[in-house]
């Protein structure tokens, strides 16, 4: 009988999975198995928050499949030699698996791919983890897209709407199982205690992400367009981590947010289009392997960063910046391991814009607190906030984090949770308390430098600072 190794990567699912799915096909016994492949992932293995997630998300794909009288093997990386192992213990005669898109992982499944051909093996790979893959769009000169709109027109015409397959009730394996590492051995949990309350905000695998794409159906889809602007308010669907690790598939969610487009209207479309910019990131990485490290634009390869920008960076990871949206963004980050999309383009422009800090310490720093953290979409947002990447934003475009949270924020309630040494302040100076008069300071329990710290830089002339830059590079 055939014996057939299904890798799983970021797809940690048992429905809606194509490799799987192709391997059930077959008349063989399936060797479900996951790769620690830190060492493989070149200058982004996977941060501390992401770590956290994967560690909850392989057990509850490991339970998933025990419960249909399988199991999970797991073995330490580099992925290659793992698989070349894989393959002698067991005598497996092939390996399935589903695509992804990164550089690194290009190079490395090319490689993997060849040594298996070599060998006489069945090798084969599956579309996932996007609706359209990157090579199936490009522009009428045969191009990559770098503007979202005629990207996502072509792309959407591509997209074959299905029904997503089941799991399965049951899974056949050998009789005789390899070796397999336990999840305490990978030693995904952070050392520090600064994840342990991620467990009250998050539900990590696949049960976990269809409840999250339920929840976010009933409760928020009838107001996604504009409630998702609104961070007090839980108008967001949070699905980006189980996108990310594939607990759920991106057909998957299309196909129920679809379903409700003739009641949902404007706000289903929204969030496809959410969707899309998702599908967008991954087509200009693919293209475009170096922009993790360096601007696509490379005129602003030159940019003429703040040398003294250290402490503010620190103020800024820490939520001291004394910018109070900026610290509710922030401390909401670090608390959760995830940050509302307002605010993090708030917060992404007064690090390079105002503070003028390199967007890839955001960008670093943001790999290793978010649990959503994807290099796609994290390369793509911070070079949308530099005006430095793919449909970026101007370059004269910089939040006023005062004026975004009058706007976004106006009673103050989302800085109130995240920043509580300010809540007693009235919502006139909430956003700004050191223009308040000292009487409001004093009546809210404030002393400024004390209780909460001044603004770490003037925004009116930094901004005035990064235009003056930002032109010279224009010209």
């Amino acid at each position: 009988m055939r014996r057939i190794i299904v890798w799983f990567r970021r797809d940690l699912r048992l429905a809606d999975n194509p490799a799987l799915l192709a391997a059930l096909d077959e008349d063989a016994e399936i060797l479900p198995a996951w790769i620690d492949t830190r060492d493989d992932e070149g200058d982004w293995p996977p941060g501390e928050a992401s770590q956290w997630w994967l560690h909850h998300s392989l057990e509850a794909l490991g339970n998933a499949l025990g419960r249909r009288g399988s199991r999970l093997i797991v073995r330490g990386g580099p992925a290659m030699a793992a698989i070349r192992d894989l393959v002698a213990e067991t005598g497996a005669d092939a390996v399935f698996w589903n695509r992804l898109y990164e550089p690194h992982a290009v190079a490395r499944d090319s490689e993997i791919k060849r040594w298996l051909n070599d060998q006489d093996l069945t090798v084969r790979s599956f579309s996932a983890s996007l609706l359209v893959e990157p090579w199936r769009v490009a522009t009428d000169a045969d191009k990559p897209y770098r503007v979202f709109s005629p990207f996502w027109r072509k792309a959407k015409k591509q997209i074959a709407a299905r029904p997503p397959t089941a799991a399965p009730d049951t899974l056949r394996g050998p009789s005789d199982w390899p070796a397999s590492l336990s999840l305490a051995d990978l030693k995904l949990l952070p050392t520090m205690d600064w994840a342990d309350g991620f467990g009250s905000h998050w539900t990590p695998g696949e049960a976990g992400g269809h409840a999250a794409l339920e929840q976010f159906i009933e409760a928020a889809l009838g107001e996604y367009a504009t409630a998702r602007e609104v961070p007090a308010v839980a108008g967001s669907s949070k699905l980006s981590p189980h996108l990310h690790f594939g607990e759920l598939s991106p057909d998957q969610v299309w196909s129920a947010v679809a379903s409700h487009l003739p009641v949902a209207g404007n706000d289903a479309e929204h969030y496809l289009r959410e969707l899309g910019w998702r599908e967008f990131a991954h087509h200009v990485l693919y293209h475009f392997p170096e922009t993790p490290s360096r601007p696509l634009n490379d005129r602003y390869a030159d940019f003429p960063w703040r040398k003294d920008h250290g402490d503010m960076l620190g103020a800024w990871q820490q939520g001291r910046t004394g910018l109070p949206i900026v610290d509710a963004g922030m401390r909401q980050l670090w608390q959760t391991g995830w940050m509302h999309n307002r605010v993090r383009m708030i917060v992404a422009s007064l690090l390079v814009k105002n503070i003028r800090a390199p967007w890839q310490a955001g960008a670093h720093w943001f790999w290793d607190t978010l649990v959503d953290a994807d290099l796609a979409s994290n390369t793509l947002g911070w070079q949308w906030a530099a005006g430095c990447g793919a449909d970026a934003a101007p370059y004269f475009r910089i939040f006023n984090p005062v004026r975004q949270g009058e706007k976004f924020d106006a009673q103050g309630s989302y800085v109130r949770r995240w920043v509580p040494e300010l809540a007693k302040m009235p919502d006139k100076w909430i956003h700004q308390p050191w223009a308040a008069p000292e009487k409001v300071l004093a009546q809210a329990g404030i002393t400024l430098g004390r209780d909460y710290p001044r603004p770490v830089i003037d925004l009116a002339r930094s901004r005035d600072e990064a235009l003056t830059a930002l032109k010279a590079l224009s010209t």
